[in-house]
């Protein structure tokens, strides 16, 4: 029987590039991982998707002209993907060419966030959760 909670986890984070060849590369080199799926459009791919992590969630990256218009401020919900050292992960990103959106903060209870804007103007954020951290060890258990 499936859950009866409104959302049962987070399937998909999607951003959006007007160059999606050179977002994928950007995210291939920082992830070490090339992506699984392409969808090409004409000659230059239109959508590419990575599958990340213990549970195998998706990052996809869409061409831009393929949604709304925006407005040029990142703004609304920033998805948090947890990494086990945050501030090393932070580090890596910056020395790859991305900007910081948000310092790294200390949350009460082991938590800890941060984000940066990629070269493609996404935001991607960041979460050292102990929530997670225990459910990925009772997972690989």
């Amino acid at each position: 029987m499936l859950n009866e909670q409104a959302f049962l986890g987070l399937a998909q984070v999607n951003l959006s590039a007007v160059d999606v060849a050179a977002a994928r590369d950007w995210y291939a080199s920082f992830l070490g991982i090339d992506p699984y799926f392409q969808r090409p459009d004409e000659s230059r791919p239109a959508y590419v998707e990575f599958r990340l992590g213990a549970f195998q969630d998706e990052l996809g990256i869409i061409d831009r002209r393929y949604l709304p218009p925006t407005t040029a401020q990142p703004s609304g919900v920033i998805a948090r993907w947890h990494v086990a050292d945050i501030d090393a992960t932070m580090a890596r990103l910056l020395d790859h060419g991305a900007s910081e959106y948000e310092p790294v903060t200390l949350r009460e209870a082991g938590f800890a966030t941060a984000s940066v804007t990629d070269p493609f103007g996404n935001i991607l954020g960041l979460i050292h959760s102990p929530h997670f951290a225990d459910v990925l060890s009772a997972k690989n258990g």
